[in-house]
């Protein structure tokens, strides 16, 4: 139990501490969690500037929804960092929904968004507590552009583009490769999923900012047809993303085909050891601190309608400070007052997409949008 009211699941690493540093920023106290003492004391330490001012505590944890359940007891809010989520999230949800608290997480796996859907969001919205997972740059960003396109009436499509400069932490590598061999890739057409074409390859896409067509995936989905799929505005959405480094999205394919043809054969818990290893070949250590003039985000929304069409671009940078400050906002928002929405939502459904506009410009890590309309 805690007499915090934030709990960092995962706050050790990359996203965590990033988490814990804007947390302190909003002078919210929190509770450090994780399975080694050793690396929280050392990432708070070393890792969270400012933390000799911020209220908080270190405690480790079993993985278990016993263990979690009680050490969540007492928080409002628990912000989850510990992925792959399809692999170990039903226990931090579980112990959330069990505790009475909040749950927030960064997840990029799609499958994962559409079990809490489907799964716990009943549950939660029954409790009156808010269940979103996703709370990200690549997707929260996105969907801000989405629904400020969304502001104009009649437009029923959403074409989503998601860019980012850089090298993906450890657990995001982990997660692209699970989500590879572990779940299908799926685009809302006409309010039902639909699964990409998973031999396509990539995509080029004409990105707003740059004369050079730049390269895609569909990333597993992403989330946004996931939190569109039940808004009555919208009817069709694709999302692709990408970094904006060629090279790098060039090589994406062969590690994930590898990755398939050697998990092909595989249980669950092996083809997860397999990937482990494989994503540890690619990414073995935690990046630098992002710079703010090369870790620079895109994310472009073209929506249309039969008699209508909007474009939003927001221009941005540092995307995994973005995540760790959509994270804490949405922790320090919970513990003040309740979610515009209970049970599943994303973020803009349960913040507003325009104060978690004025979030992220207050910090400085992204432009006024751009935004074009026709009619």
């Amino acid at each position: 139990m805690t007499d915090k009211p934030v709990v960092v699941y995962g706050a050790s690493g990359y996203t965590g501490r990033l988490v814990c540093e804007y947390l302190r920023e909003f002078n919210v106290p929190f509770l450090a969690a994780g399975r080694d003492s050793d690396k929280l004391d050392a990432a708070m330490n070393a890792n969270v500037p400012g933390i000799e001012t911020a209220q908080y505590e270190v405690s480790t944890v079993e993985h278990s929804v016993e263990a979690l359940t009680e050490l969540f007891r007492g928080a409002s809010v628990v912000c989850n960092t510990v992925g792959p989520f399809a692999r170990y999230g039903p226990e931090v949800v579980e112990a959330a929904l069990a505790a009475g608290a909040h749950y927030v997480d960064t997840t990029g796996e799609q499958d994962w968004l559409i079990t809490c859907d489907e799964q716990y969001g009943a549950d939660f919205r029954a409790a009156g507590l808010l269940l979103s997972p996703g709370v990200a740059q690549m997707y929260t960003t996105g969907e801000i552009a989405a629904q400020i396109c969304l502001e104009n009436p009649g437009l029923d499509t959403l074409d989503v583009a998601v860019f980012w400069g850089g090298s993906p932490t450890i657990a995001s590598t982990q997660t692209i490769l699970v989500n590879a061999a572990m779940s299908k890739a799926h685009y809302l057409e006409q309010n039902q999923y639909q699964e990409w074409d998973a031999d396509a390859g990539l995509y080029q896409l004409a990105i707003p900012g740059q004369h050079e067509l730049a390269l895609a995936l569909p990333w597993g989905g992403t989330s946004h047809p996931v939190w569109f799929r039940k808004d009555p505005r919208v009817a069709n959405v694709r999302a692709l993303g990408g970094v904006f480094n060629k090279p790098l999205m060039l090589g994406v394919p062969q590690i994930v085909a590898a990755a398939l043809e050697a998990t092909k054969d595989m249980d669950r818990d092996a083809k997860y050891d397999a990937l482990d290893a494989t994503a540890a070949q690619v990414m073995n250590q935690m990046p630098p601190r992002e710079y703010a003039r090369i870790n620079k985000s895109l994310d472009s929304v073209h929506a249309s309608g039969p008699l209508g069409r909007a474009h939003c671009v927001i221009h941005g940078n540092q995307n995994y400070k973005q995540t760790g400050l959509l994270q804490a906002y949405a922790a320090y928002s919970l513990i003040q007052q309740p979610p515009l929405r209970a049970g599943f939502a994303s973020a803009c459904q349960a913040f507003g997409h325009r104060e978690l506009l004025g979030v992220l410009r207050s910090f400085g890590l992204v432009m006024e949008p751009v935004v074009t309309v026709e009619r």
